[in-house]
Formats: structure tokens, sequence, C-alpha cells
């Protein structure tokens, strides 16, 4: 079994609102869905690079304030073991999606957790709806 470990933010625009972005259909895991913004760690880097890089690749953005961990979850599957960690920040400007998305929208709360299990990663609205209070 592989262990990997990835790192994802809910990125907050002054309108209050979520970015969320579209997997391109060419993607394995997720194909089509909406997401945010995250990926698997490299060795040798730090959370926050991660993080950063990631958000930079996906959105063309840089966060305007400093990501604060929202939840750790563990997801199993038969042939790999990923620990998540879902941090939360703030975000301005308009993306800049890379290849792996096809489109992006900016979401309310309530909008999200609208999203059923084939629009949106399950793991991530069960911690959305689970930490939605301190999100408001």
């Amino acid at each position: 079994m592989e262990l990997q470990v990835g790192v994802k933010v809910l990125l907050k625009n002054p309108d209050g609102k979520y970015l969320l972005i579209r997997r391109a259909p060419t993607e394995e895991n997720g194909r089509c869905k909406w997401d945010i913004p995250g990926g698997r760690m490299e060795v040798g880097t730090t959370m926050m690079e991660n993080l950063a890089r990631e958000v930079m690749e996906e959105t063309g953005l840089t966060m305007t304030s400093e990501p604060k961990v929202l939840g750790i979850q563990d997801m199993m599957w038969p042939d790999r073991q990923v620990v998540r960690i879902t941090h939360t920040g703030t975000i301005e400007g308009t993306p800049t999606l890379s290849e792996e998305h096809t489109e992006y929208r900016w979401a309310t709360l309530d909008e999200i957790l609208a999203l059923t299990e084939t629009e949106f990663d399950r793991f991530l609205r069960e911690l959305i709806h689970a930490n939605r209070n301190s999100l408001q």
C-alpha cells in the first residue's frame, strides 16, 4: 500500500465566496468534478511551500493570508492511503487555470454543500459541512 500526503485550500474572496475549480476530463482522479486547489506534497519541501505552489500552478494567484488548517482527513483505498490536510485562506484576483482544470466559479457555502457526490469530492464536502460555522 502506498502512502500519500496531500494539501488543499478553501480560498475565500473579498465578497465572501469560495473558489471552485472543475477538473478536466483528462484528469484521472475526480474527472470533471468541482474541486479546490491542492495536490500531493513534494518530498523535501514544506507544507506551506507545497500549498503555495499548488495554488499558483492551478490558479495563477497568490494567497493573501497565511493559510490555517481546517482539518485533516485519512482516506483509504485498496492500493493507497491518502492523508489530506485542508486549509482555509484568502485570495484576490481572477484565476488563470492550468490544463488540469476547465473552469472556475465563486460559490457560497450553501452552493458548495448543495453539490452532489458526483459533482464534488465527498471528503471535502464532509469537512466543509463539519466546519460550516467556523467558515461563516
